[in-house]
């Protein structure tokens, strides 16, 4: 039994192209979604007599996409608890990079009128659908597949995806941004989106050849699986549900504002060049790669819940830090403050999913994995931005508020860490 696991084992290298290509793709799509946003989908696919509430229904839009992971993660988690991991990524993977592509070839408003919004909110709604299954199934079929011992080094072969995917999407933007700006809004703001499917048809080749996780095949053959895994962890896990969704919660406000929010501050309010702080972010992704690596390696050897724990406290102190640093005006402290932000977080949010994925048995860890996790997504990540815009404004331009908050989010991390046991051994 055991030659057999390790004959059928992939190797390290296909299950990080098959595991990390999700994960960049989702936060590629995100972030290239949210500067089009920002930029280009209020003139090009909202009427435009309101050219401000036009902005806003393409951020809404956006929204959508956050709101739908929950409900991806209980379509996707329910079949990959009853049918495999594998199966359901292939689905998902496939799902996110159509969606993607095809924003990139949709008409404009100007060409068909009311329909050009309806069919980008019906793609933003397929990506989130998507999304949520992609995390949680990537992470099991990454840990599911690791040697004894290495569960936190292959549960980063996910999470590097996300710093991964900011740095090629930053720097698909800046390159598109330098396009007139006629050329900008014809064609040069579909590249990116057309680029997706590069990412996408690479995992898909990765993912063909890999074999259903060990765990899976044992539980099915053992008939372990349930018919309802929603309901199963719901009734026999909520606590863990709500605490895993806390921990994610924390880091999601804190990285959220830091990689969306602080652009727009730092360039309107303070008056550092967008430019710099774009490079600054992608100088931090490369930062959050090497701390994500660092960091899931360290708990092999130490245990997951300290390094979690320094993780949590780093993004309880660091909003008032980085604050100052970026409201000092200076270009070059900024960015330090930025790359700092990265690298710190990447304590809590590179052995997250591993961590999370100890937390439930094999017959309910999709569901539960994926449930949790992409709730604190949406309470953290999709309501940050627009949260840490409100209190800037209460506080009279001040980011006094915006570094509370953050510091309250973290801590909510921390209290919820504390209320989880240690796995590294289990």
């Amino acid at each position: 039994m055991a030659e057999t696991a390790q004959r059928d084992r992939p190797t390290f290298a296909r299950l990080a192209v098959a595991c990390g290509v999700g994960s960049s793709l989702e936060f590629y799509d995100f972030l290239i979604y949210g500067t089009a946003s920002a930029l280009v989908f209020g003139r090009l696919f909202f009427p435009q007599s309101e050219p401000w509430t036009a902005t806003l229904l393409a951020f809404s839009t956006f929204a959508v996409g956050f709101l739908m992971r929950p409900i991806g993660s209980i379509i996707f988690g329910h079949f990959g608890d009853r049918l495999g991991r594998r199966r359901m990524l292939v689905i998902s993977l496939s799902l996110m990079g159509v969606s993607t592509a095809l924003m990139g070839l949709l008409p404009t408003y100007a060409a068909i009128g009311i329909a050009a919004p309806l069919l980008l909110l019906s793609l933003r709604i397929v990506h989130g659908l998507s999304v949520g299954g992609e995390t949680a199934g990537a992470t099991l079929l990454a840990v599911e597949h690791a040697p004894a011992g290495k569960r936190g080094l292959y549960g980063s072969l996910v999470t590097i995806g996300s710093p991964l995917g900011a740095f090629l999407a930053n720097g698909a933007f800046a390159l598109v941004l330098l396009l007139p700006e006629a050329d900008l809004y014809d064609w040069g703001w579909r590249i990116p989106f057309l680029a997706g499917i590069a990412v996408v048809l690479v995992g898909l080749f990765a993912r063909r050849n890999v074999a259903e996780t060990p765990e899976f095949e044992r539980i099915a053959k053992t008939a372990r699986t349930g018919r309802a895994p929603l309901i199963a962890v719901l009734r026999e896990h909520k606590r863990l549900v709500l605490l895993t969704a806390g921990v994610n919660l924390g880091f999601n406000a804190f990285m959220f504002i830091v990689v969306t929010f602080l652009l727009a501050y730092g360039s309107q309010a303070v008056g550092i060049p967008r430019s710099v702080l774009l490079y600054g972010s992608m100088a931090g992704s490369i930062a959050q790669v090497a701390g994500i690596v660092y960091f899931c390696r360290l708990t092999d050897r130490i245990g997951r819940k300290p390094v979690l724990m320094a993780g949590a406290i780093f993004c309880t102190v660091w909003g008032f830090p980085l604050f100052a640093l970026v409201d000092s005006g200076s270009p070059a402290l900024a960015v330090l403050g930025i790359v700092l932000a990265f690298g710190g977080s990447a304590a809590i949010f590179g052995p997250m999913l591993a961590y999370f994925s100890e937390l439930f048995g094999p017959e309910l860890r999709y569901t539960g994995v994926g449930f949790g996790y992409q709730i604190g997504a949406v309470l953290g990540g999709g309501l940050s931005p627009l949260i840490a815009g409100s209190l800037v404004t209460a506080a009279g331009g001040s980011s006094w508020l915006v570094a509370t908050y953050m510091s309250a989010a973290g801590l909510i991390s921390l209290l919820c860490l504390l209320g989880l046991p240690e796995t590294v051994r289990k």
